[in-house]
């Protein structure tokens, strides 16, 4: 008798591949009646559908890998915000030059505290001058 259809279901069911489902002999004809995965179900939890154990190297648990995409994505995403802070402060701390707010050594200074990542905004960059804008 062949069984092949019956194997392809208990696989399905068992979560594994068919050359690891293994019907004992003595359940063939309780096996011929299975139709329905909880049939499946039930044959395994009674012994007449075995699933054989893995050999050698599968049997070691594989280490899972971190996938570099999400953290290639986040550095992307915080350059993205430094280019953005920076244009806009860099642009402001120009205006305030022009305007004679600040002047060119307090530029200067600035230049390189928006290099430095100092500031979160332009509201942070004017709490520390003291100016209101």
């Amino acid at each position: 008798m062949n069984l092949n259809n019956k194997k392809e279901l208990a696989a399905k069911v068992l979560g594994v591949g068919k050359n690891k489902i293994y019907f004992s002999p003595e359940g063939i004809n309780e096996i011929k009646e299975a139709i329905t995965r909880q049939d499946i179900l039930d044959l395994n939890k009674s012994g007449i559908i075995l699933v054989k154990e893995d050999k050698g190297r599968a049997k070691k648990e594989k280490k899972k890998r971190k996938s570099k995409g999400k953290v290639r994505r986040k550095v992307k995403q915080d350059k993205r915000e430094y280019v953005i802070i920076t244009r806009k402060l860099r642009t402001y701390s120009k205006f305030l030059l022009k305007t004679k707010k600040i002047h060119n050594e307090k530029y200067r200074e600035l230049r390189k505290m928006i290099k430095a990542k100092k500031f979160k905004s332009k509201r942070h960059l004017n709490e520390i001058l003291g100016t209101k804008e």
